[in-house]
């Protein structure tokens, strides 16, 4: 049976007699079932089919149906002869595939958030999803009409019952799967997203008699970005609470860990990649651990901004209608209830300047990180670390020695990712051309890919860190062969006793040379100083000379 470039699909010589219309020819071509991730709709396939000096030209095609199953036809023509005495059949395969043919899967989704890694960034799918802003906008809606109704001045919308409170209550709370669908489904026709919300809406409470009395005041005064800018605050909002910080501290917490769990481990610092003082393990993680606390203190204090000001910003249509409402008051009494910060200066949009805050502050959390994972990788290279094996877990696909440090990996191409999607969100969003133009919309449906990558890369660390065993021998080995750092301490001790050029003389004894315990006793049983100041210098060793680093490390 003769293969075609899709696997899925098989030449079958049984039926092609049928279609050539040649005793000569006695194979077929058929098509077998195909499995959903492929699944085309039309596929072409050009054959020559010869036999001895005749040949013959066929175009199967084949129209199928989502399952996989359909019909195929033939057009045939005759080709110049050629010698062949041997049955032949070349192919020459195009495949059409219609678009939207795909069910997503984490075979076929175009983002490995969404397919891929989408079990380790679930926790966003419910708020930075399409799902989840449509979600929002529906929150927003509802409560601006159950704040229109606390406005006295507007007779038209008067104070629900508690019975229409709670319909409009329930709304909001079961909201699911099928009502955003719902909204989807209107927003083909209506070509706007919010205006979708609206329509959708409006169909709800027509169900319902108290609320049909005020169908024309759901979205009153309000520009799409009314909704929009507090739909994404909210999102952000939640991302960051229920996801984003809460991840930020596991890290901090791992690190706090390590630092304390390692305090006691003298290790040789490199400074341009070369032996340098000696510092502690747990030091080294107690200087991430710092510098992460504080760009995470700057990421949660980020205050989240919002507008309900109407076309652009000046409460026009609303003072037109109802002239005796304090609009800007009414507006800010609305966002804070929201638990967004009030901005009183906009145009049709809020004008992003707290989302590029927000995200420059995520991409400095991140970018320690990447340090971090990085100066990992070069301990797991050096040996200071080994990592747990897992069971059936293969390293390298040529070389069964292997284990990577992929967690590691992983993390620093993933906060690769979310930096240049972040730096992109933060450079752009605060520019808007006059009172506004779109660039922000399609922009803003990113939030979730920079806040998802994030996730990844903060997950994969922390697998990484989990795996991590320290290996003390071959970090007192490299402490061993380094006796040379003492320089700068004895240098230092010269200087406090008057002996001129401590520095040059300690320059020329070890640069270039090869220093030993035993060279570096006879150096300073050499110098002419008070035997108290030898003897202290005399005691140091690379491992002793750690200065305040275990202090610090355990203080973190």
């Amino acid at each position: 049976m003769a293969q075609s470039v899709y696997s899925s699909w098989s030449l079958d010589p049984c039926k092609l007699s049928s279609w050539v219309e040649s005793p000569h020819f006695q194979p077929s071509v058929a098509c077998q079932k195909l499995p959903s991730v492929i699944n085309p709709r039309s596929i072409s396939l050009g054959f020559t089919i010869s036999k001895g000096s005749e040949r013959r030209k066929a175009m199967v095609s084949y129209a199928g149906n989502r399952q996989g199953s359909g019909s195929l036809s033939i057009s045939k023509g005759l080709v110049a002869e050629e010698e062949e005495t041997n049955h032949s059949l070349q192919k020459n395969t195009c495949l059409h595939k219609e678009s939207g043919d795909l069910e997503l899967s984490e075979l076929t989704a175009i983002s490995p958030l969404d397919g891929r890694y989408a079990s380790k960034v679930k926790e966003l799918s419910p708020i930075l999803s399409e799902y989840g802003l449509i979600r929002y906008r529906v929150i927003v809606e509802v409560q601006w009409l159950l704040k229109l109704s606390q406005i006295p001045e507007i007779r038209e919308v008067p104070n629900f019952s508690n019975e229409a409170k709670s319909y409009l209550e329930d709304i909001v709370r079961k909201f699911n799967i099928e009502d955003a669908l719902e909204v989807k489904r209107v927003e083909n026709v209506t070509n706007h997203d919010v205006k979708a919300v609206e329509y959708v809406l409006k169909k709800r409470f027509e169900a319902h008699a108290e609320l049909t009395k005020v169908l024309e005041f759901i979205h009153f005064s309000c520009t799409s970005e009314d909704i929009n800018n507090l739909a994404h605050a909210l999102m952000l909002r939640d991302a960051l609470d229920l996801v984003i910080l809460p991840s930020m501290d596991q890290l901090i917490d791992a690190m706090c860990n390590l630092a304390h769990k390692y305090a006691h481990i003298p290790m040789l610092s490199r400074t341009h990649g070369q032996p340098a003082s000696p510092t502690i393990l747990g030091k080294e993680m107690a200087n991430f651990t710092f510098r992460l606390a504080e760009q995470r203190r700057k990421v949660a204090e980020v205050r989240l901004l919002g507008k309900m000001a109407g076309a652009v910003g000046n409460y026009n249509a609303h003072l037109v209608a109802y002239p005796d409402v304090p609009w800007q008051k009414v507006a800010e009494d609305f966002v804070t209830s929201l638990g967004i910060g009030f901005n009183p200066y906009t145009t049709q949009i809020e004008p992003h300047d707290y989302i590029a805050e927000l995200f420059d502050a995520i991409v400095r959390f991140n970018n320690i990180l990447v340090g971090f994972d990085r100066d990992i990788w070069g301990y797991i290279s050096l040996g200071y670390f080994r990592q747990h094996v897992k069971a059936g877990e293969v390293g390298s696909s040529t070389m069964p020695h292997k284990v990577n440090p992929i967690d590691f990996e992983n993390s620093e191409g993933n906060l690769g990712l979310a930096n240049a999607i972040s730096g992109h969100l933060s450079s752009k969003l605060p520019i808007s051309r006059w009172q506004r133009d779109l660039t922000d919309s399609t922009v803003l449906r990113n939030l979730g890919s920079a806040l998802g990558y994030s996730l990844l890369a903060y997950k994969s660390t922390l697998r990484g860190i989990t795996k991590l065993e320290v290996n003390e021998h071959r970090i007192s080995e490299d402490l061993e062969q380094a006796w040379e750092v003492l320089a700068e301490p004895i240098q230092t001790v010269m200087r406090k006793h008057g002996i001129p050029e401590p520095y040059e003389k300690l320059k020329e004894f070890t640069r270039g040379r090869a220093v030993t315990r035993e060279s570096m006793r006879e150096f300073i049983e050499s110098l002419d100083m008070p035997k108290e100041a030898k003897d202290g210098l005399l005691q140091l060793t690379p491992h002793s000379y750690i200065g305040a680093a275990e202090l610090l490390a355990k203080a973190v």
